[in-house]
């Protein structure tokens, strides 16, 4: 039996061996399911992830009990992670909740105030046991109620990555190279150029937003170049609510919420696999 484990357990062994671990968003006990399932299958390592909405939705109770029960289950290790939390006091409450790893996201502020506001939350959640990962650059795009104009996604200045990872002593860095939020309207172009660059300054594991819709050709490069953390929301919720629509249509009349969500299920199961199968983490437990 596994109980639940830090992010940086986790990406510390990626970014080593050069694998990434798949950050999989959650919001209900079939997603959390689906992940479980693919990881297990896969003998992959994997992180549960949910946001500020996810959290809303859900309430903090069931989402922290359903990781708590995943990480208690799983035969491989599982993290309990927060996305997205631009809140100081909504990162508290997932520290009292359980949760083994949370990201403060400041990337709406100048670099000093953002270095503040981020080793303000490194200092408790090390105290705590708890890994922190943080974003420096803006992500284009929507992240439940943070909208990011494409106009301005700003990318990640290699030189304040360093600083920022020196001065905050932050496990994990999210960055800025081209990827969005959301659904793409055209392929997305990565700075390759720019994650070298980065990695070359910095020695966290570096971390990938808005990964869904990225070619897999992308994402092994990315992965090849220092990334050790992708996170996936859209890609799954795609498959989610395709699996409920294709269900309903071939069966209109059926009201059991057990048949109805138990294809979609399924069918998030072999997505993610897919997923964990490119980012290289297959037998990494």
């Amino acid at each position: 039996m596994i109980m639940l484990v830090t992010g940086n357990e986790l990406l510390l062994q990626a970014q080593k061996n050069k694998y990434a671990i798949g950050a999989f968003n959650v919001n209900n006990m079939e997603i959390i399911q689906a992940i479980i399932s693919a990881a297990e299958e896969l003998n992959s390592p994997v992180i549960l992830q949910a946001s500020q909405g996810g959290i809303k939705y859900a309430g903090i109770d069931y989402i922290a009990g359903l990781g708590k029960i995943a990480g208690r289950n799983a035969n491989v290790p599982v993290a309990l992670h927060l996305d997205h939390g631009t809140d100081f006091d909504q990162v508290m409450l997932c520290l009292r909740h359980g949760f083994t790893s949370v990201m403060i996201d400041g990337s709406r502020f100048p670099l000093k105030e953002n270095i503040e506001f981020t080793k303000r939350v490194v200092d408790i959640a090390h105290a705590v046991g708890v890994s922190v990962e943080a974003e420096l650059g803006k992500i284009g795009g929507t992240e439940d109620h943070i909208t990011v104009d494409e106009r301005e996604a700003t990318m990640t200045d290699p030189e304040e990555a360093r600083i920022f990872v020196e001065e905050t002593g932050v496990d994990s860095l999210a960055i800025a190279v081209g990827t969005a939020h959301g659904v793409y309207r055209g392929e997305p172009k990565i700075d390759f150029d720019r994650i070298k660059a980065i990695r070359e300054l910095v020695d966290v594991p570096l971390v990938l937003h808005g990964s869904s819709g990225v070619p897999e050709e992308s994402l092994r490069r990315a992965i090849s170049l220092g990334i050790s953390k992708i996170n996936i929301d859209t890609d799954v919720r795609a498959t989610f609510a395709k699996g409920v629509k294709e269900f309903l249509l071939e069966n209109p009349d059926e009201i059991d919420p057990r048949k109805i969500l138990g294809p979609a299920r399924k069918a998030m199961k072999e997505a993610i696999k897919k997923k964990i199968e490119i980012f290289g983490s297959v037998d990494k437990a």
